[in-house]
């Protein structure tokens, strides 16, 4: 709303130094220090009112140190990230841009999901939550939304390097020569020099004209991804600021990517796909940045307030979408490998213990507790070095994500 009332005062008033709202750039550090200063100022309002309402944290008896001293903690801590995300957004972001209307959908639609879960768990006494048929009819909804919009919409075309350019004269027959810019479900596959691939290319074998037919394979892979990865921050939070901490470090990495692929010039310069109007993400992502590091304020060791589902399958939810809109969905599993391990700690420990069921009679793990944070716990690690070193993880595997820039 900003955005558009200084572009107003800059193009139809011209009014000295409000043209600064044109800059990505600006309006992103904005973003961070708006979406910072809601999350720790109104953040301790939102966990007082939380507390008030009793809506706290109902603790499993899992055998692990200090577990019982979180009973009562305020949950639902998610609103903070979502309030302090979409209050800058709505403010300093162009609203009619394809891309950030896709992540305020994701964001409410998510959060949506996560409240239910949580409002079932705490004023119902399920400890169960959300049946997980209907998670995952929210999940898979909103990847059909995501995926039909990337799809079908104008405004989501791509150039790829090395694309094919036309040119034309202007009036005062200059030569310009401008990108050409097309529908594509083409992606990027890291550390290969040419490495778009386009989906439909999946289906050439049946002939002429199966491109049409690419959505069959696209859609479907955006359902897969939203999923995964929205279930595997849910995994992920589990003790006082691995969630947040770890999806603010690839967040950042995304806010790298989003940039440079949606400006022209550095995109041209590292030789990969442009992806006209995405920049603008780079806004959202800043806010959301700030919004997950205000909320560690309140959810470091010993937390006063935890995310629950209300947060978790948001930052998941985001985190993919962002992934799939600027294309680097291939990217994830390198990306968010915190979210993959743990994903996979707990498919690993559920089929090996139901495989050695059936084979030796009775039921044996892999890890002392799934998912792989509390197998730590479980070892004697306290929570501060488990969620440090995690961190330290997220970051080097954030390098190497950017490496892939130029290193193919």
């Amino acid at each position: 709303m900003l955005y558009y009332l200084f572009d107003y005062l800059h193009n139809m008033l011209n009014v000295p130094g409000t043209g600064v709202f044109q800059y990505i750039t600006f309006r992103s550090a904005l973003a961070v220090i708006l979406s910072l200063a809601i999350s720790t100022i109104f953040g301790k309002r939102i966990i007082n009112f939380l507390r008030n309402q009793q809506v706290g944290e109902t603790v499993r008896e899992l055998g692990l140190a200090g577990q019982n001293e979180k009973a009562g903690t305020p949950t639902m801590g998610g609103l903070i990230i979502i309030i302090a995300t979409l209050i800058p957004v709505l403010l300093l972001t162009k609203l009619d841009n394809i891309y950030i209307i896709l992540l305020i959908v994701t964001t409410l639609w998510m959060g949506t999901i996560g409240f239910i879960d949580d409002y079932i768990k705490i004023f119902k006494k399920d400890k169960q939550g959300l049946k997980g048929i209907f998670k995952v009819i929210g999940q898979v909804g909103l990847g059909i939304i995501v995926g039909s919009v990337l799809y079908l919409h104008p405004g989501v075309t791509i150039r790829e390097d090395g694309a094919s350019s036309y040119t034309y004269k202007s009036n005062a027959n200059v030569i310009n020569t401008m990108p050409l810019e097309e529908k594509s479900t083409a992606t990027t596959i890291p550390f290969f020099k040419n490495n778009e691939f386009d989906y439909a290319e999946i289906l050439a074998w049946t002939g002429e004209g199966y491109q049409n037919w690419a959505w069959l394979i696209f859609i479907p892979i955006v359902i897969f991804i939203i999923t995964a990865v929205s279930n595997g921050a849910n995994l992920t939070d589990g003790i006082d600021g691995l969630a947040a901490g770890t999806s603010a470090i690839s967040v950042i990495a995304l806010g790298i990517f989003t940039f440079v692929s949606g400006n022209i010039i550095f995109s041209s310069y590292l030789n990969i796909m442009y992806i006209p109007n995405s920049g603008e993400m780079t806004v959202f992502i800043a806010a959301f940045v700030g919004a997950l590091v205000g909320f560690l304020w309140y959810n470091s060791y010993p937390a006063t307030v935890f995310m629950g589902d209300t947060g978790s399958l948001t930052i998941g939810g985001i985190i993919a979408v962002l992934a799939i809109s600027v294309r680097k969905e291939m990217l994830i599993p390198l990306l968010c490998g915190i979210f993959l391990v743990e994903n996979l700690s707990v498919i690993l420990q559920v089929s090996y213990f139901k495989y050695s069921k059936k084979r030796f009679g009775e039921g044996r793990r892999i890890f002392l507790m799934s998912p792989l944070h509390h197998h730590y716990q479980k070892k004697g690690y306290h929570e501060s070095k488990i969620v440090t070193r995690f961190w330290i993880v997220g970051i080097l595997l954030a390098i190497l994500s950017i490496v892939t820039l130029k290193l193919r």
